[in-house]
């Protein structure tokens, strides 16, 4: 695929970019197709995105309508048909305001005002539209092979409330149809999972308007985070942590001294009590140094592994939130271990251990990067640079393998993300293991060594869910509410069939209860067809145990898979055996 360059070079485009310069090119034949049909729009920033591309565009007082983006994406089609020669120029900075003000783009000569003096600045010209741009783009339109638009929202200009709200349309774009349409039935397959949808038709979780970003539990939900919660303490009662649990306000003066009011406080919900200021803790960390401050310390005891399930509560701006995935009060799996620095290596491999438990258990495949220091950070170069080797040195010895993601560890140390991988292929950063050698220096944290002289601990900040609330959104797309027995929040429901002598399946529904099988019992005078449709569709239960004459008579149950899709009759003490056998071993 060949591309122009600014100073007009045309080349091979490196393969790794194609992608890039796809979507670079579509937001361009966009904006000219949208000036086409509205010559007063002025153009903010289009840029290409991991996803796909967008232009903020300011349209006055037109409100666009889907029938609108359609028209607009059949403009683009007749943009690409005329395979416009796609021309690259390069002016002064004079040239380039004057030129800008004499197309009313009001936008860009504000944009070139927010340039270096000595920058230069570049053109792309497609036919009658032009663009300042830095490149690089295809040659001709017609290189464009298939793109969508995909919606639009607002944006304000330069991402500034106080600024106009523009119009963002957004769309995709792809090397050839084949993988636009895999794309396509791709977000077809995750608007089938969304969370959202499937929440509110399990009844697991609400969102509503007099609590924004703060979402309900429903009873069914309940049931699934508490066995989430379940399955997490086993696991650290196991790895030798213990459980705390730390206030959720605390005063300024305890976040200053962690470092979060400077760093954070933006983020952070703060209230007046006796005329002092406190926080609505929006992490935990904090609240475990206390506890571990709270009595004197030897090196015999180190590691200390210290649990917390915390609430934490830290402000999003509206537009951002996304039913669990981005809310504004979530709990957070944390853990804090003291250590002694010759502990590092161990403690984080134990660490690994436990979260690749986790993951594979929900059937996760993931990836590792290792975030480094940013520049809003706090230390010293040293601790920075320690801290860095050990999580290197700690991934090394484990063989596993590892990205190097600059400038994206926490103001207080760099840190392992985990991005699993779900059964669509989508990744999610979930898991996180952070090295911190400052809070235990800002608290003045000790421990008596061996010697008997008065050491600082390291400290290691960790999750494996991450959020419960995200998770939760995380594994109810991930198996499209399917859950496995052991996680669903309903495992089985006992369906009558119409005229049978209802104290059988009041009989099984009871034996049931009684071996702590999370159950319900329909026996609506309807269909069998229909309560199967709802159990399998609305409820999506593991198992359905369907009763009638036969089943009476028999003393058996016929046990539906929503796995296989597949009716076996048997004794109700044979299908508990097997479903307590799949509870307990969690598969």
């Amino acid at each position: 695929m060949k591309i122009v360059y600014k100073d007009g070079l045309v080349a091979e485009c490196p393969q790794d970019e194609e992608l890039q310069v796809i979507r670079h090119s579509a937001a361009h034949i966009m904006a000219q197709a949208i000036k086409r049909l509205y010559p007063h729009a002025d153009f903010g920033y289009g840029p290409a995105t991991e996803k796909g591309f967008y232009y903020d565009v300011d349209l006055g007082d037109t409100k666009l309508t889907d029938e609108d983006l359609a028209d607009i994406e059949n403009e683009m089609r007749k943009i690409v048909k005329e395979n416009l020669a796609i021309k690259p120029f390069i002016l002064s900075r004079e040239e380039a305001v004057k030129l800008m003000e004499e197309r009313g783009a009001k936008y860009k000569v504000e944009h070139i005002a927010d340039l270096e003096q000595d920058a230069v600045i570049s053109f792309y010209q497609q036919g009658d539209y032009i663009d300042m741009c830095t490149g690089p783009h295809l040659c001709y339109t017609k290189a464009l092979k298939a793109f969508k638009l995909t919606q639009q929202s607002g944006a304000y200009w330069k991402n500034d409330k106080d600024n106009k709200m523009l119009t963002r349309i957004n769309g995709i774009a792809f090397r050839t149809q084949a993988e636009l349409d895999e794309y396509l039935k791709l977000v077809e397959e995750a608007e089938r999972r969304d969370h959202r949808k499937i929440g509110k038709e399990m009844e697991l979780f609400m969102l509503c308007d007099e609590g924004p970003g703060f979402p309900f539990f429903l009873p069914r939900g309940m049931q699934l985070r508490n066995t989430l919660i379940d399955y997490w303490r086993e696991i650290h009662t196991a790895a030798n942590y213990v459980e705390v649990s730390t206030p959720l306000i605390m005063n300024r003066h305890l976040w200053e001294t962690s470092g979060h009011w400077d760093h954070y406080k933006d983020n952070m919900y703060a209230t007046k009590i006796d005329d002092e200021d406190y926080c609505i803790k929006p992490m935990n960390c904090p609240g475990g140094v206390m506890v571990y401050r709270s009595k004197p310390h030897s090196y015999r005891e180190l590691p200390l592994r210290v649990g917390e399930l915390g609430l934490v509560h830290r402000h999003e701006l509206r537009g951002a939130l996304h039913g669990l995935f981005r809310v504004r009060c979530f709990t957070q799996d944390d853990a804090h271990i003291f250590m002694r620095r010759d502990q590092i290596t161990d403690e984080i491999i134990n660490v690994v251990d436990l979260i690749n438990s986790v993951y594979t258990k929900f059937g996760f495949e993931y990836f590792v990067e290792l975030s480094t220091r940013p520049e809003d950070s706090m230390g010293s170069d040293e601790d920075w640079e320690a801290a860095t080797e050990g999580l290197k040195s700690a991934l090394e010895k484990i063989g596993l393998p590892y990205i190097i993601n600059e400038g994206d560890g926490a103001f207080y140390g760099p840190k392992i993300d985990f991005h699993l991988r779900d059964s669509i292929g989508r990744t999610w950063q979930c898991g996180t293991i952070q090295l911190d050698f400052q809070m235990p220096q800002n608290f003045g944290l000790e421990y008596v060594d061996e010697d008997g002289t008065k050491k600082q601990p390291i400290m290691i900040h960790r999750v494996c869910f991450g959020s419960i609330e995200r998770f939760i959104g995380i594994i109810t797309e991930h198996f499209a509410g399917k859950f496995p027995a052991w996680l669903a929040p309903l495992q089985v429901k006992v369906l009558t069939l119409p005229g049978i002598d209802d104290s059988y399946a009041k009989g099984v529904y009871e034996a049931l209860k009684e071996s702590k099988i999370r159950c319900e019992l329909d026996e609506r005078n309807e269909k069998i067809g229909y309560k199967i449709r709802e159990a399998r569709q609305v409820d999506r239960v593991p198992y359905m145990l369907i009763i009638g004459k036969k089943e009476v008579e028999e003393n058996v149950v016929s046990v539906r898979d929503m796995a296989t899709d597949q009716t076996v009759s048997m004794p109700l003490d044979e299908f508990l055996a097997k479903l307590k056998r799949e509870i307990k071993e969690r598969v």
